[in-house]
């Protein structure tokens, strides 16, 4: 999973869902479907909830909250129409209960008649959220940092031999008289990573790269 970052602290591991989720709670003649999505940014996130919205345009609600971050500091909850309170930040709850991170949980509802009251909705909401996150598989990752830098043609060998390691990927490439490239390595290892290249003639760092060093 691609970040960025141009500043440097130790790499930091969080928790995430490895993949896309679904789950359905019933209470009371009301139906909530509950979806729970990885997302690695807020673009992300709300293009998952657009597009719950536009598959389940005729539910009464269709509420929200992501969490985004390593350090877990960028989230957003919707209760979409429900009392304020009843819903997005019930669903938000439970992320922040399980600890994780870069994931939107969506949970549409169609209303079955009976009200629920204020109580009686979080409960639906927040045990919704816990189904769908208890139905996905819960993962460890690491935080990631990229190297961008160009170098002559006349390289290439000796960088293609640096991007093998198991510890590297290449996230983009551009081969000309003079080529560029973008790696991706855990945060930890940035610096590392800068001093070999730097090591290879002809190699030059971004910028952001250069605060590696």
């Amino acid at each position: 999973m691609l970040r960025i970052f141009c500043n440097f602290a130790a790499t930091m591991n969080y928790l995430t869902l490895k993949s896309p989720c679904e789950a359905i709670f019933k209470e009371k003649m009301s139906k909530f479907l509950a979806f729970a999505h990885p997302a690695c940014n807020a673009d992300e996130a709300k293009a998952v909830i657009a597009e719950y919205g536009r598959r389940y345009h005729d539910a009464r609600h269709v509420c929200w909250a992501y969490m985004l971050g390593a350090g877990r500091t960028d989230f957003l909850s919707s209760d979409n129409g429900e009392p304020s309170g009843t819903a997005g930040k019930p669903i938000l709850g439970q992320i922040n209960s399980f600890g994780l991170t870069d994931v939107v949980i969506v949970v549409v509802r169609y209303f079955g008649g009976i009200k629920l009251g204020t109580s009686g909705l979080i409960a639906a909401y927040r045990q919704a959220a816990r189904d769908v996150i208890e139905a996905g598989e819960i993962i460890e990752l690491s935080e990631m940092a990229t190297v961008t830098f160009t170098f002559p043609y006349l390289a290439m060998n000796d960088v293609m031999r640096l991007t093998k390691g198991a510890d590297v990927s290449v996230v983009n490439q551009q081969f000309d008289n003079v080529c560029s490239m973008t790696l991706s390595c855990k945060l930890d290892d940035r610096p590392a990573l800068c001093a070999r290249l730097t090591d290879i003639d002809g190699v030059s760092l971004a910028e952001d790269s250069q605060d590696a060093m």
